[in-house]
């Protein structure tokens, strides 16, 4: 997830690809992973003040909704409960169209034409939010706006109107589906849906590259293999989010080619590029401009959460062997998505993220978000909630929580109501 990694690149280029994993042999994508959730790049320097409930003590101009949303996904998957004001941090950082920008320093000042929306805070966010039961008016209104940028292609670009990517077109799927939502439910006027920009985006077998997915055509259109985008569309192409979840498909020994090909081979061929891509080091590389390539763990990460999703939890093994051995100064300098990145790699293989090289991620991740983050699992309260809930009780069993949460309903028009909808009915 080249999105959440580095502040830096996703500044310049403004061009965030949230999906998976590193690029090992060809350039690194243009993506905010190369923003959201950074790799080995330099961290934002601290802000002064950070805001109540945020994950993260680094700036949060680039990637504060995004690290938000894979830490609470990450609590989510291992059955901890995110502490509430770190769920009312994320939903107040929501438009009033639906959309998420990367960060909102004054939610008070409605969102304008000038907000920096984009498709990968937004996918994100609803991927976290969907599974803690956000109310419809939340989610609702994110994936409303999601099939409201929808390009004629099928795909997502990160910025409305920009050119389809791999791996903002797969975070989408993934943030659809959170919200039982089929993506082929959405065709365009073109008859095409998001699968079929991913297929266009698949490297064919016989060309440089094969079964790899590439970031973006390049200038003359050709597909460029691309192993951050691969670790992405594997997932995307499966209909999994940025955390494996369900059962894992069965997919072919070698490249699939042909008239017939779907969605599953082009995921079946990315894994097995990744495969190919790992088997010597068993990480993924970054290339950076002027240096030498370096280990990416973030999207080595990735790559195994693809790899397990793909049924290659085998040929994912020595990558998850490298990041218990290789990964905690990184994580440390990368905070709370680079945790959450590791929880997903661990959880998606059957490891325990909780001894993870002799780490426990789930605390370590914990430790960087506001107090009751740190609950060892879902309806254990905290020594902070339990304070709360006496409160409450003095109170007369009103909850400061649900007034918190009814001044948002008004406010803003969200709640935490546990949602319920049926499978593959889309929203209004």
């Amino acid at each position: 997830m080249k999105l959440r990694r580095s502040a830096a690149v996703l500044a310049a280029t403004a061009v965030i690809g949230a999906a998976c994993a590193p690029v090992a042999l060809a350039a690194e994508s243009p993506s905010p992973s190369s923003s959201p959730s950074p790799s080995p790049s330099p961290s934002p320097s601290p802000t002064k003040e950070l805001p109540t409930g945020l994950f993260g003590s680094t700036d949060p101009t680039y990637d504060g909704v995004w690290r938000q949303s894979l830490a609470l996904l990450a609590q989510h998957s291992v059955g901890v409960e995110p502490a509430p004001e770190a769920v009312d941090w994320l939903v107040g950082q929501q438009c009033e169209s639906g959309a998420f920008a990367p960060y909102r320093a004054d939610t008070s000042v409605k969102c304008d034409a000038k907000t920096p929306v984009d498709t990968n805070s937004t996918a994100a966010a609803l991927q976290a939010l969907e599974p803690l039961g956000a109310d419809d008016s939340v989610t609702g209104a994110a994936v409303k706006w999601l099939k409201s940028v929808q390009n004629d292609d099928g795909g997502w670009g990160y910025a409305p109107g920009g050119a389809s990517d791999t791996n903002s077109t797969s975070v989408v799927i993934g943030a659809l589906e959170a919200a039982d939502i089929d993506p082929t439910d959405l065709p365009t006027e073109e008859q095409k849906t998001p699968y079929d920009a991913l297929l266009a985006l698949s490297v064919p077998c016989e060309e440089d590259g094969g079964g790899a997915f590439v970031f973006q055509p390049d200038k003359k259109g050709k597909l460029v293999a691309n192993a951050d985008a691969t670790a992405a569309g594997v997932l995307g192409a499966l209909g999994k989010g940025l955390t494996k979840v369900g059962d894992t498909a069965k997919i072919s020994a070698e490249c699939v080619r042909g008239d017939s090909f779907t969605r599953e081979d082009a995921a079946a061929n990315g894994a097995l590029y990744l495969v190919d891509a790992i088997a010597k080091d068993g990480y993924l590389k970054s290339a950076l401009a002027g240096a030498e390539d370096q280990p990416d763990h973030g999207n080595t990460a990735d790559a195994v959460v693809a790899l397990a999703a793909a049924g290659r939890t085998a040929g994912a093994e020595k990558s998850l062997a490298w990041l218990e051995k290789n990964s905690a100064e990184w994580a440390a300098q990368n905070g709370p998505a680079a945790y959450a990145q590791l929880i997903f790699a661990a959880d998606a293989t059957g490891k325990n993220p909780r001894d993870f090289g002799g780490a426990d991620l789930v605390k370590q991740l914990g430790a960087t978000g506001p107090e009751g983050s740190n609950n060892t699992a879902a309806g254990t309260a905290t020594p902070s909630q339990e304070k709360a809930k006496e409160q409450d009780e003095d109170d007369g069993g009103v909850s400061v929580w649900w007034m918190i949460g009814v001044g948002l309903v008004g406010g803003i028009g969200v709640g935490f109501l546990i949602s319920s909808r049926n499978k593959k009915q889309p929203k209004p």
